[in-house]
């Protein structure tokens, strides 16, 4: 596994953009954002995950937040400018974005789609998202990857 790049980790090295990739064992399944903050030895405070949301207008939405926090799809929709957010369902996840649940992450996905960082990002140097695969974490400069992704940031969380 060591080894195995990632489509996320290819398009970052292409653009110069420096990382740093954890790898943990999901064996026992657990692979929630606390769980996998604890295997990679990271601080929850900068590991995010990436969520998936589908607009009233049936466009998708990319949110990035703290694991410890929920996505508050009325700030959200509000931030995307729709109506309405509803989060994409697991089954359909792998068709809009090409990862699966657990391991996406916001860079590489199968078309650039309008992403939201929290704003607490905004604070932090260095950010922890998924690499891309359930297993691999990867540890990036945040202003690097807010502009390879095109972010925005905004208030978003519960």
């Amino acid at each position: 596994m060591a080894n195995t790049k990632t489509n996320a980790m290819r398009i970052l090295a292409a653009k110069k953009i420096d990382y740093d990739m954890f790898t943990y064992s999901a064996e026992d399944g657990k692979i929630d954002g606390m769980s996998v903050a604890q295997k990679v030895g990271k601080n929850p405070e900068y590991v995010y995950k990436t969520l998936v949301t589908q607009g009233s207008d049936k466009q998708i939405y990319v949110f990035v937040i703290p694991i410890e926090r929920e996505v508050d799809l009325k700030k959200a929709a509000k931030a995307a400018n729709v109506k309405k957010l509803d989060m994409l369902p697991v089954k359909d996840i792998q068709k809009w974005t090409g990862y699966i649940r657990g391991g996406c992450s916001p860079v590489g996905m199968k078309k650039l789609y309008p992403t939201f960082f929290d704003e607490h990002a905004a604070n932090i140097d260095r950010i922890v998202v998924s690499g891309g695969k359930i297993g691999i974490q990867i540890e990036v400069d945040v202003r690097e990857l807010q502009e390879i992704v095109e972010a925005k940031f905004a208030d978003v969380v519960k």
